[in-house]
């Protein structure tokens, strides 16, 4: 009897898991046929983006797969096309910033964004600007710029408790020249879902979606997420303006 027991929760068993790997495969499916027809411009509404509310867009990599050069310049090569204009790319050891000049080599409408110069018009629609960042930059900002704040603000050997506000923290960040813009969206290509160390003091405001492996990255997918952004920042600022109308 507890033999037929086991069986019956082992067969049991057998049918929820097949059950679980149906509905993960169909889903799978649709995601990958919605993700061609968007790529091939059949559904209209992913066609024109609006990027109003999408000034800055950060790629945060996983360092084990920061190596896949050429996934992460096809990438940025779609957004270039998208018609995204500034590009922040994140990896935690750095390794992007070490194939800068192989990414920008192998990306001609790309330009670095420390080398912008602000008065020098886009002669390319198609042009992108790209920073590269590291781990380390967010510990090497924060510090500097907390070693300024102390400077400025505690001195003469007075300890007393001192409160710095947001404004006083992005003056500091600017003067140690690490004020980069806070990143409006942040796309995670990796098994982990978080935003592997991205410096916090630039995502405060920030919406954080994780895309999955950056080896399975798709082009609908991502102009999917960038819709989806851009739709929801427009509907809250509707609904912040009727607010204020009021």
């Amino acid at each position: 009897m507890q033999q037929v027991g086991y069986l019956l929760v082992l067969l049991l068993w057998h049918i929820l898991h097949f059950i679980v790997s149906i509905w993960y495969f169909a889903l799978s499916t649709a995601q990958v046929l919605e993700s061609y027809l968007i790529s091939s411009g059949l559904l209209k509404r992913y066609k024109a983006l609006n990027f109003d509310t999408l000034k800055y867009l950060a790629i945060v990599v996983d360092s084990e797969e920061a190596h896949q050069i050429s996934k992460v310049t096809e990438l940025l090569q779609w957004l270039a096309i998208a018609g995204v204009k500034n590009v922040c790319l994140y990896d935690t050891e750095g390794l992007l910033k070490s194939s800068k000049k192989v990414i920008l080599e192998r990306l001609s409408v790309a330009r670095v964004h420390a080398e912008v110069i602000a008065d020098v018009p886009l002669h390319n629609p198609k042009r992108i600007t790209v920073e590269f960042a590291s781990y380390s930059d967010g510990k090497e900002a924060v510090a500097k710029a907390a070693n300024l704040l102390f400077a400025k603000y505690i001195s003469d050997g007075d300890q007393k408790d001192q409160i710095f506000t947001e404004l006083q923290l992005t003056e500091a960040l600017k003067a140690v020249g690490c004020g980069s813009p806070d990143p409006d969206l942040i796309l995670v290509y990796g098994p982990a879902r978080c935003h592997m160390g991205f410096p916090s003091c630039r995502i405060r405001y920030t919406e954080i979606v994780h895309m999955g492996p950056l080896k399975s990255v798709k082009h609908g997918s991502l102009i999917k997420a960038i819709r989806k952004f851009t739709m929801v920042s427009e509907e809250m600022h509707l609904e912040g303006s009727g607010v204020a109308n009021l």
